[in-house]
């Protein structure tokens, strides 16, 4: 009984606790001077947004606050390879700090190289304030001289409506030139602004104001678009007319001789009518690629939807958990169409070509992605994406999206897995008639080299 009693005494301080700590960066609630977390995520050079590794894998000091640790919270953010780090500076909500020094670094030759390093490559860094994105730029370079500054001063200016965060602003300030045996200081500074922002608005500086400046004539949209609703469905009702005549005509087994004598006329299609719906040759790998193809469609669909309606770019790396999660939920719709095509095309391996269906695009991605994420962790880049993460993804890939694909072409092949054409196949295939020797590519090629050749000439 008393192991009981301090079991249920513990979980109500704990359900206590967080009923009542509603200040923190996953809420956004803050309370006048509580801790707002500076987390530093990636440096890397200007030009090439793809090559990123750790803040402090240049020689930056961090403050002197206690280290904390960060966790990915989806996983998304750890497959962009987001890994932040603690910056160490005391920075509390409402609470302005002055221009403060809170490391200085002895330089030496290594670290005087690899800040020249990074400030001839123009190396910029990412930080985070209660997920606000923030910029900065390491160094300046004096191409005149020939000589390497570094900003070491850090200017913060937080604009907060209610107990949220709405804006932060980033400014360096005071630059030192790099020299081997000096010692560089490093100060920040923070001032805090009230400010007239919504926290819904807040991350409406960081999209494109001159795209969205001018008023959508949405009028204009809707005309054009019912107008093409309009002539697609005109089209569509004529030729589905055209074809059902042409579908109940060939059907006919019993008139199928009179017809052939009778088609000398026609042309295109008409002519391979009976051939067009045989059996793939590779009906296996064909069917695999119609059920991912149509599983794409619907990701495409939900996630843009979802951008839509939600604001997944709020939040870091939700817009690739999202599609993540989407691909493992549409699972059953690769297993319906890709099973039931594979059994109207009268195949017999359909658990073979279950699993194929379920793992050719996952297996491509992933494999492509891993092989990649080695050589990040060989040239240690912070985009690597760490074990544990690739372990997840693969029981992803076998014990959700397998199983789902699995029911998905059980529905197929039991409730359209059934041959339903609308015209009957051939029993001997058409022969397909040799291309004339002009028609080859090689010769095609030739021919376009020397048209090429001779309009340079003129």
């Amino acid at each position: 009984m008393d192991l009981i009693r301090r079991t249920n005494a513990y979980l109500c301080i704990i359900l206590l606790s967080v009923v009542f700590n509603q200040a923190d960066e996953h809420n956004h609630l803050y309370e006048e001077h509580e801790e707002v977390v500076l987390w530093m995520n990636t440096v890397g050079p200007y030009h090439n947004r793809q090559e990123t590794y750790a803040y402090f894998s240049l020689p930056f000091c961090p403050g002197p606050k206690q280290t904390i640790s960060h966790y990915h919270e989806t996983l998304g953010e750890a497959l962009q390879g987001v890994e932040l780090e603690y910056s160490g500076l005391a920075i509390d909500f409402k609470g302005d700090v002055a221009k403060t020094e809170y490391c200085s670094l002895d330089l030496t030759e290594e670290q005087l190289q690899a800040f020249i390093y990074a400030v001839k490559n123009h190396y910029w860094y990412q930080m985070y304030i209660d997920d606000l994105p923030v910029w900065g730029i390491v160094g300046e370079l004096d191409d005149s001289r020939n000589d390497h500054f570094i900003w070491t001063h850090k200017k913060f200016e937080i604009g907060y409506n209610g107990q949220k965060i709405v804006d932060v602003n980033l400014t360096s300030e005071v630059k030192v030139k790099l020299a081997s045996g000096i010692k560089i200081p490093f100060t920040y500074e923070v001032i805090w602004k009230k400010s007239t922002t919504k926290y819904e608005d807040r991350f409406d500086k960081y999209l494109d104001p001159n795209f969205f400046q001018h008023r959508i004539h949405w009028f204009s949209i809707f005309n054009s678009f019912m107008m093409v609703i309009f002539l697609v469905g005109l089209v569509s009702m004529i030729l589905m007319r055209t074809l059902r005549k042409d579908y109940a005509r060939y059907s006919k087994d019993e008139e199928m001789d009179d017809m052939e004598r009778d088609l000398g006329d026609e042309y295109g299609w008409k002519q391979v009518h009976g051939d067009v719906f045989r059996p793939a040759s590779h009906s296996m790998l064909f069917s695999a690629l119609v059920g991912t193809g149509y599983q794409i469609s619907a990701v495409t669909m939900c996630v843009v939807m979802f951008a839509i309606l939600g604001e997944l770019y709020t939040e870091r790396g939700s817009l690739l958990s999202t599609t993540i999660f989407v691909y493992a939920a549409t699972s059953p719709v690769n297993g319906y169409f890709g099973g039931s095509l594979f059994s109207r095309m009268g195949g017999k391996l359909w658990i073979k070509q279950m699993v194929l269906s379920a793992g050719l695009l996952p297996s491509l991605v992933c494999g492509t992605a891993f092989f990649i994420n080695f050589i990040a962790i060989y040239y240690h880049a912070s985009r690597a994406i760490p074990f544990g993460t690739m372990v997840a993804v693969t029981s992803i890939c076998l014990f959700v999206i397998l199983p789902l694909t699995l029911v998905g072409t059980v529905l197929g092949r039991n409730l359209a897995g059934q041959p339903d054409y609308p015209c009957r196949i051939n029993a001997v295939p058409r022969p397909i008639p040799e291309k004339k020797w002009f028609m080859e590519p090689t010769v095609i090629i030739v021919l376009e080299i020397g048209r090429a050749s001779c309009r340079e000439r003129v």
